[in-house]
């Protein structure tokens, strides 16, 4: 799928205008899981300001989870679960991949338990094409359609494809800080 991004701002006297139009700067179509994809379409650490940012913000290999107040936004292709069970595919390089193009989401993952993950954020997204299932704790799952959306509230989770062509979903992380209780994020971040 390419991805056009459009960037509006303000100019020096404050007229709006656009900033950029042009492909996402940063997509990176995994080689060792065919059909598995990510397009970086922004990418904010932390709060947001009216000043455009001076240079791309966004990058090939930098995070994907933004910090407390930070807000990121991208496009993720998901392979069916079938291509993990191709007799081709290396597990070892399909990880080893993963960990250089997405590392915090990498390092978030369980390792007993491939896929599950819990992220220091609050992830809006909606399934764009597609089919996906989205499997919490304890083996509890839904299935999702195109127009879907989900509200993920840093719980542990994982997406499972069990069709046999990709899944396309967008989402908005958006980073945490603790709650009202002032309990830290539950994994300890």
């Amino acid at each position: 799928m390419k991805v056009r991004r459009v960037v509006a701002g303000n100019d020096a006297r404050g007229k709006s205008v656009f900033l950029s139009d042009g492909a996402v700067p940063h997509r990176h179509d995994f080689q060792f899981l065919p059909g598995q994809a990510q397009s970086r379409v922004w990418f904010a650490a932390g709060p947001s300001v009216t000043t455009p940012p001076g240079d791309e913000p966004t990058s090939a290999t930098g995070p994907v989870i933004p910090g407390p107040g930070g807000a990121s936004f991208v496009i993720v292709e998901y392979a069916p679960d079938s291509a993990v069970d191709d007799p081709r595919f290396d597990a070892e390089r399909a990880d080893a991949e993963f960990a250089r193009y997405a590392p915090d989401i990498a390092a978030a993952s369980d390792p007993a338990e491939p896929g599950m993950h819990r992220t220091p954020s609050v992830d809006y997204g909606v399934v764009l094409d597609g089919e996906i299932w989205l499997e919490l704790d304890d083996g509890a799952q839904t299935l999702l359609t195109r127009g879907d959306t989900i509200v993920q509230i840093t719980g542990r989770h994982a997406w499972r494809n069990k069709s046999e062509r990709p899944a396309t979903l967008a989402f908005v992380l958006t980073g945490t800080v603790e709650d009202a209780a002032g309990n830290p994020h539950p994994n300890g971040h």
